[in-house]
């Protein structure tokens, strides 16, 4: 099987506190300084119960998302799980949808700066202030997610200083009695106001949008999202709670500036303007990560072909250029041309619905069986808590009202035209879905796994995956003169056969089947043929290098001929377990993208030992060659039992080599003059023990 050809990809610059910070900013806005004063005139000073209630039925959807970033780290969010799972159809509808009803909020974000700086600017051209903002925002975009980045944390910084200090001044001045006819609030009431709130959370999602462009997603998305959401709760249930506390119901009532005139209450005039500042970093934020997030649909549905090429161009700090400026352009059309604090109200039952679809895609991605679905985070009750998200999501739904039902209609009917028009004679896949039903088995688009296995290899392994244990206990088979593949293949199945409870002939069958199948990964001179096998205890490897090559004949599916044949000059046959198969993806993954680094069949070809050959799979960072010697560095460490050292921590020692021999050691090994060890663990160990010991490679 060929390894997909590599797409241009964008830099993974944003760490745990920019994910966080994005989320966050995205989250706290309108929702907070805007809606509180519109919320207050249907349900009174109960207000707060609205945004406490109103975090519930996001939660499913919150959820979903993040399975599917971790699982599929790809720009597009949204487009890129609804295209995967249930078809480009559906990621059209999705991708354009999202696109513009994003862009509308962004502009919805500068535009509702207004009430607030009128605070200080009575009567300054507010739309001229807008579009300015909307051009600074994107030259900062255009230096990268990092540099934005950077500028979203001092941002989001700003504001919850800001904020803190509000709930802190502003609890002691409750006036408890203004709580005194909640319990007259009818549950229509209740969940009316909840229906208007509810679009203060969905900003913390927006992350998924971005997820390609964040170093290890698997553990910063679901913390990142978590903290943020977490906060958005505490942060809108506690100022809400001090606005109807301290205001007067007819004041809060219809306020657009709610949070300054209860700061004005608590701190005067400054308190006034201070608020009126967090609201401008709030909406300055929000437009920020709208421009970032937005901006790469585009560039997803480019490069699946239902966005022209164009928009695929990423410019040398590694942003999507033309995605971005048009992105701005739209927005500043919104801004000039349309009233986007009425549209973007109507959008909100567009995201609802994208919010019930990203629920189902979880439900056809985990049916669908494909093994390279890999999620770093899964839901938990699933399938219950999809199936309430899509309940509850449409339920919201009918509640917006007529209009925001007929505008969420006209997008989807304007990105079906899209696709029929441009897209349908473009795009040769189809989604997860069809993996589901085996009677459609003709339409599966079998490049999907391979689609997903190329992410896994992005991702890299888990803490948790032994691939180092792996590779130090692999055997290792030297070849000198050239052999095909079929001979091969016999010898390394009489050594798997005497771990398992199968024959050296069945298991020799079950490898030739998997490649005559197209199922054994070949590519850069290698080949990873591998089984995942009952009964056996641990995933084990037997490494083969054959010096003058290793002659194949194998299946690529990828292709239209049925066969193909060369000269390779490793063998990786790897055995797992059954009852792990996302792990065995994921070692292989990580075989895949070691061979497929440039110097690896130097590497490979110049090893002059066992030990050497497996040191070729470690990753230079990870791994350390040590000798024990009088004249080293090393020399304490003669006559010492590996109990006896210590090493930093996550650092072991993997392999030692004596003599013609190399061994997998254990706790009483006793090292002695002229061993050469194999010391495996994390980068910061692996670098502490480098300046200790040195590095020197067998000659």
């Amino acid at each position: 099987m060929a390894l997909n050809k590599k797409t241009i990809k964008l830099k993974k610059e944003l760490k745990l506190f920019d994910v966080f910070a994005i989320a966050i900013g995205a989250t706290i806005s309108g929702g907070f300084f805007l809606l509180p004063g519109l919320a207050a005139e249907k349900m009174g000073s109960g207000i707060f119960l609205a945004y406490l209630l109103a975090a519930i039925p996001l939660i499913p959807a919150m959820l979903s998302k993040i399975e599917l970033a971790t699982a599929l780290p790809r720009s597009g969010g949204v487009y890129f799980f609804l295209d995967r799972s249930l078809g480009p159809l559906f990621g059209t509808i999705g991708g354009i949808g999202i696109w513009l009803t994003l862009s509308l909020k962004v502009s919805f974000a500068l535009i509702g700066m207004g009430a607030y700086l009128s605070i200080f600017f009575p009567q300054f051209p507010l739309v001229y202030l807008a579009v300015t903002f909307a051009i600074l925002l994107c030259i900062l975009n255009l230096a990268g997610a990092k540099k934005s980045g950077f500028i979203q944390i001092l941002l989001v910084i700003g504001l919850l200083i800001i904020l803190t200090v509000f709930i802190i001044g502003g609890l002691p001045e409750v006036n408890l009695s203004h709580f005194s006819k909640i319990k007259n609030i009818g549950f229509d009431d209740l969940f009316a106001t909840t229906g208007l709130v509810y679009i203060s959370y969905i900003g913390v999602t927006k992350v998924a949008s971005i997820s390609e462009e964040i170093k290890d997603p698997e553990k910063n998305i679901p913390k990142g999202v978590f903290l943020a959401m977490g906060l958005a709760i505490i942060i809108y249930v506690l100022g809400t709670f001090i606005m109807a506390g301290i205001l007067p119901i007819e004041k809060l009532s219809g306020s657009l500036t709610p949070a300054s005139d209860a700061a004005g209450v608590i701190f005067g005039r400054y308190g006034v303007i201070i608020l009126a500042v967090a609201a401008l970093l709030s909406f300055i934020s929000v437009a920020n990560v709208g421009i970032l997030s937005s901006s790469r649909y585009p560039l997803a549905m480019s490069r699946d072909h239902i966005f022209p090429r164009y928009f695929n161009k990423i410019n040398t700090k590694g942003t999507p250029v033309l995605s971005i400026v048009i992105t701005t352009l739209l927005i500043i059309i919104f801004i000039v041309f349309l009233d986007p604090l009425k549209i973007a109200k109507l959008a909100s039952a567009f995201q609802l619905m994208m919010f019930a679809f990203v629920c189902l895609a979880v439900i056809v991605m985990r049916e669908s069986k494909i093994t390279s679905y890999d999620p770093g985070y899964k839901t938990p009750f699933y399938p219950w808590i999809q199936i309430f998200g899509i309940a509850a999501n449409f339920w919201l739904i009918t509640k917006m009202g007529f209009l925001p039902i007929v505008f969420s209609l006209g997008l989807i009917i304007l990105s079906v035209a899209w696709y029929f028009y441009y897209a349908k004679n473009k795009v040769i896949r189809n989604g997860a879905i069809y993996h589901i039903f085996e009677r459609l088995g003709r339409h599966r688009y079998t490049a999907l796994d391979s689609e997903f296995r190329q992410i896994l290899k992005e991702k890299g392994l888990r803490e948790t995956d032994p691939f180092e244990d792996i590779v130090s206990r692999s055997y290792v088979i030297d070849l000198v003169e050239k052999q095909n593949f079929e001979s091969v293949v016999k010898t390394v199945s009489g050594i798997v056969a005497q771990y398992v409870d199968k024959t050296a002939a069945e298991i020799e069958n079950m490898f030739l089947e998997g490649t005559r199948m197209g199922a054994t990964p070949v590519t850069h001179g290698i080949a990873l043929p591998h089984l995942r096998l009952r009964g056996i205890q641990e995933a084990m490897m037997v490494i083969v290098r054959g010096r003058k090559g290793l002659h194949i004949v194998f299946k690529d599916p990828l292709t239209d001929k049925e066969e193909t044949e060369e000269d390779i000059f490793a063998l990786f046959f790897l055995i797992s377990p059954e009852k792990d198969p996302t792990q065995h993806l994921r070692i292989l993954a990580k075989i895949a993208g070691r061979v497929e680094e440039e110097n690896f069949i130097e590497e490979w070809q110049a090893a002059g030992n066992e030990q050497e050959l497996k040191e070729c799979l470690f990753h230079e960072e990870r791994s350390l060659s040590v000798i024990v010697g009088e004249n080293q560095n090393s020399k304490e460490l003669i006559g010492k039992t590996l109990k006896e050292i210590v090493l930093p921590e996550g650092c072991l020692i993997a392999l030692v080599r004596r003599g013609g021999s190399t061994t997998v050691p254990n706790a009483s090994t006793k090292l002695l003059d002229g061993d050469v060890l194999t010391v495996i663990g994390n980068k910061d160990g692996i670098t502490k023990l480098k300046e200790k010991f040195g590095q020197e490679r067998l000659s």
